[in-house]
């Protein structure tokens, strides 16, 4: 299996600031990749920092005016399953900014009470898709899990952030990934869920828009909060333009919401 992943960002800086950038295929996949950030018709230098979990965050900075980022990289085969490290057992636990388990735990017991293991993966994720309308542009940056299952309807990160939220009230820990997802459609970066059962993570898709086995991780966190794929300090950034496409050889076939190793 051959993957690539290329991305564009399009950034107006109103001053002097710094990017943190989290667009890099995880370490996990061995990359073959190029980044690059352009300001003035020169390039811009960066340095990367290692996340946890093989992310990893590239900064830059830059001046005010107009900035270019392009990302691109090449992923031969498929990567070893992601290993269960017991503080993260404990850290995807805890309810979080935008995954409130606390608040939404009467919800899971007496949706999915009883369930273990896959099967409860197979509940939950289920429930979220026939629960949720996905509707482009339908929520807020702000929004978490509670909010997203009163309004019914959201994004990605919404149908991930409520799928950690259930599955953290019933003691099992999760925690969201952002990806390149082959065959998504629109393209953009995506967000999933993965579950720590049986001594592995494994990935949960409750929007089922995109085949699962041939995506990428980028980053991991307990939300969006630790996922986004574009941090400011300093000067305002706008971003004036975004395309990102990833592909696959051969080509996926379907989608899925079922739950499997990311690799």
């Amino acid at each position: 299996m051959k993957r690539t992943a290329t991305v564009r960002l399009g950034l107006h800086a109103d001053g002097p600031a710094r990017l943190a950038l989290a667009v890099g295929v995880a370490t996990e996949h061995a990359p073959e990749e190029r980044f690059e950030a352009v300001q003035g018709g020169r390039p811009v230098p960066f340095r990367v920092l290692e996340e946890a979990h093989g992310g990893r965050l590239h900064l830059v900075d830059v001046e005010a005016g107009a900035v270019t980022v392009e990302y691109a990289a090449t992923v031969e085969g498929t990567a070893p399953p992601a290993p269960v490290d017991p503080l993260d057992e404990v850290r995807y636990l805890r309810p979080s900014r935008y995954c409130e388990s606390d608040l939404l735990a009467p919800v899971a017991s007496a949706e999915f009470g009883g369930l273990e293991g896959e099967a409860l993966l197979d509940a939950v994720s289920g429930w979220v898709s026939a629960q949720l309308s996905y509707v482009s542009g339908s929520s807020l940056p702000t929004d978490g899990a509670a909010r997203t299952l009163l309004a019914r309807r959201g994004v990605c990160r919404d149908y991930a952030h409520l799928v950690v939220a259930f599955l953290r009230a019933l003691d099992v820990p999760a925690r969201v990934v952002s990806v390149y997802a082959p065959g998504l459609e629109p393209m953009d970066f995506h967000a999933v869920a993965e579950a720590s059962v049986d001594g592995a993570w494994r990935l949960v898709d409750a929007t089922g828009l995109a085949p699962l086995a041939s995506m990428m991780r980028i980053a991991t966190g307990r939300d969006a909060a630790d996922t986004a794929f574009l941090s400011v300090r300093g000067a305002a950034v706008r971003l004036d333009g975004l395309e990102v496409d990833a592909t696959v050889e051969p080509p996926p076939v379907g989608g899925g919401s079922g739950p499997i190793l990311l690799r």
